[in-house]
């Protein structure tokens, strides 16, 4: 436990919670773009075999690991701040 006040508690689990959520949402908000870029990198294809070969590669695999794995980071944060805010 620290021995800050409750009220500076919050705003370091809150601004902990902000940039964790913006992590997060920025991995989840350019999942699509990313895709393109990986189809377009393999070249003249069709689209649905360029997808299919992303989408079943390791680094695509890792990809949502990692977006999965900040959205659940986020998630435990904004617990950590609601559990301040009960303290408050």
């Amino acid at each position: 436990m620290s021995n800050a006040p409750l009220s500076e508690q919050f705003r370091l689990a809150a601004k902990d919670w902000v940039d964790k959520d913006a992590a997060a949402s920025m991995l989840e908000e350019t999942k699509s773009a990313v895709l393109a870029q990986r189809m377009g990198a393999l070249g003249d294809m069709p689209v649905n075999r360029a997808e299919q070969i992303v989408k079943g590669s390791k680094e695509w695999h890792d990809w949502i690991e990692g977006m999965v794995n900040a959205r659940t980071a986020a998630n435990l944060a904004k617990v950590k701040l609601e559990w301040v805010r009960m303290r408050f």
